[in-house]
């Protein structure tokens, strides 16, 4: 075996074995960003099998995705970071997650070479896939080649439809990610099976919005995720201490013109702590309107606190402790 072979190998093998659960598993494999409700079925029709036939379950999640290292020309955004992914697979009951870094280099692996591998790191007994699945070099691993695998190294190839449970029409990330650049998050909800969130740290802004009386918090997000059009959302912010309602501004500050670039500013009704440098969760509810720039400070005051009475009168006819 090649030197770098036997570093792509090693390094896959090591990442299964951490997942891996020391007994007989059943088993499916995809990138699942968003883990949206298609990907939610496939989940949980494995941990159905596992039980049924008394093994293990769990998922192989590849990062990054595929099409960022095999089509570097085209932006890839995911729905979802790493961390929460890995936290919504195992959400669905599964015993296990292991997260297999996808590089150039493993990109070129053999179906057969990485079916191995799960059968001796896994004990791989039942393959979950669905009818368009294929992996390994140029997707050289297929349905029929993946059986005929199956038949040589001892485990059980299982074909699902990739629907949601109430519809004739498969869920993409695709279709998400276009519902969230027009800043449909009702949609994504629907699509996702839950809303739309997103968090990261609390960090210093413009702070203008404490000098005009709407103190915000400044969320960073990474420059790799999908995040909805540009506008004013009413959304759920989890602190700490619990959810609170808010209004969230996506945009870079027409009104200003400051030229900071494209910004998440969450303003949480009837809230005035400090907050800096924690982690907040912003969970989107509803787009209130497009991004508009004003005529002046005193016109962007104004629809600030309409958008905010909007923001309070919507989310006040709602749990907003609990994601749908």
């Amino acid at each position: 075996m090649k030197g770098r072979d036997l570093v792509v190998t090693e390094l896959a093998r090591w990442e299964l074995r951490r997942a891996a659960l020391g007994r007989p598993t059943a088993l499916t494999i995809g990138v699942f960003d968003g883990v949206h409700r298609g990907h939610q079925i496939v989940l949980k029709h494995v941990v159905e099998s596992a039980k049924r036939n008394g093994l293990a379950s769990a998922a192989i999640t590849f990062h990054p995705h595929p099409r960022q290292v095999l089509r570097p020309d085209l932006t890839t955004e995911y729905v979802t970071s790493l961390e929460d992914r890995l936290s919504l697979i195992m959400e669905t009951g599964l015993d296990s997650v292991a997260t297999v870094s996808f590089t150039s280099d493993f990109s070129l692996t053999d179906a057969g070479d990485f079916v191995r591998m799960l059968v001796e790191e896994f004990q791989l007994a039942r393959l979950i896939i669905g009818e368009d699945f294929a992996l390994g070099r140029q997707r050289g691993g297929d349905l029929e080649t993946l059986k005929a695998l199956g038949e040589d190294l001892g485990y059980e190839v299982e074909v699902i439809e990739l629907l949601t449970s109430d519809s004739t029409d498969k869920v993409s990330s695709t279709e998400i990610r276009n519902a969230l650049a027009e800043g449909d998050v009702v949609q994504v909800g629907d699509l996702l099976g839950r809303r739309y969130s997103l968090h990261g740290p609390v960090v210093v802004g413009f702070k203008r919005g404490r000098s005009i009386g709407f103190a915000t918090a400044n969320v960073a997000i990474g420059n790799d995720r999908a995040i909805p059009a540009p506008g004013v959302y009413a959304t759920i912010a989890h602190l700490e201490s619990g959810p609170r309602p808010s209004v969230t501004n996506i945009g870079v500050r027409p009104t200003f013109d400051d030229g900071g670039g494209l910004s998440i500013e969450c303003h949480i009704i009837d809230f005035d702590e400090d907050i800096y440098g924690t982690d907040l969760r912003v969970e989107f509810v509803e787009r209130l309107r497009g991004e508009r720039k004003f005529d002046g400070v005193d016109a962007l005051v104004k629809q600030i606190g309409k958008d905010r009475d909007a923001a309070r009168d919507l989310l006040a006819g709602m749990s907003i402790g609990t994601n749908p």
